[in-house]
């Protein structure tokens, strides 16, 4: 998947985009057989500026306009927030927000049954994996301790630096369907400071590398008439769903 072709006219194009090198990395993993359109893997950079510049050229720079317009999802890695997560555990947002305001994600709930429906390669081994559904909060640097705690009293179930920016450039250059999905890579009980760091990073890299045909499901999704989409709302106390990975 290379950086960022040209959609061709008349495909509906989706556009993956996430911070870090190892994250693309991992979301290279994936193929695109059977993709609606043209899939784009963007590496943004860290942190919300950065990543609302990122996405704002990819949907402009463009030499030909798709006949619908350009989906886009944020993705990669996320601190959790509640009480009990896990590394590797998935957080699909229902919104995502941060001090600039807040963005709805359509289809949570159909992205997280695609989600919860992958089967790895291979023998299953190791725990099992949640996906939890709920808003996810966007902030300008790393977040610990005690202002994890605060984020999580304002309903937000994960933190990252780079999803509220990039759904807020998406839809700012027009209505489009838009979502962010992240794999936990440390939580309150384990975070990033502590031993285990490198053991949680190498569950939550094997968790993503799984998650792109999920993406493709959602995007076709997306393309069919009468809001189907819409018709997968989530509320807001949607449970959570193990899924072995």
């Amino acid at each position: 998947m290379p950086a960022g072709p040209a959609p061709e006219a008349g495909r509906p194009p989706l556009l993956i985009a996430c911070a870090l090198g190892i994250e693309r990395f991992a979301l290279r993993a994936g193929g695109t057989d059977g993709a609606a359109g043209p899939v784009t893997v963007v590496r943004t950079g860290m942190g919300p500026q950065a990543a609302e510049r990122a996405v704002d050229r990819a949907l402009t720079g463009t030499a030909a306009a798709p006949a619908v317009p350009t989906a886009v999802i944020a993705t990669g890695f996320c601190a959790g927030l509640v009480p009990g997560m896990h590394p590797g555990d998935l957080v699909v947002a229902d919104e995502t927000r941060d001090p600039a305001g807040h963005t709805v994600c359509a289809g949570t709930a159909f992205l997280a049954d695609a989600l919860a429906e992958l089967v790895p390669c291979g023998p299953r081994r190791g725990p099992r994996r949640t996906v939890h559904i709920g808003p996810l909060a966007g902030s300008n640097h790393v977040v610990r301790g005690a202002e994890r705690a605060a984020l999580h009293t304002t309903g937000a179930i994960a933190v990252d630096m780079e999803s509220a920016a990039t759904l807020r450039g998406a839809v700012r250059r027009g209505a489009r369907p838009v979502a962010a999905v992240r794999v936990v890579v440390d939580a309150p009980e384990h975070e990033l400071v502590r031993i285990g760091t490198l053991r949680g990073g190498i569950s939550a890299f094997r968790v993503l590398r799984t998650v792109l045909p999920a993406f493709l499901d959602w995007h076709r999704k997306s393309l069919l008439p009468g809001g189907e989409l819409d018709g997968h709302a989530s509320p807001t106390d949607h449970p959570g769903r193990d899924v072995s990975l």
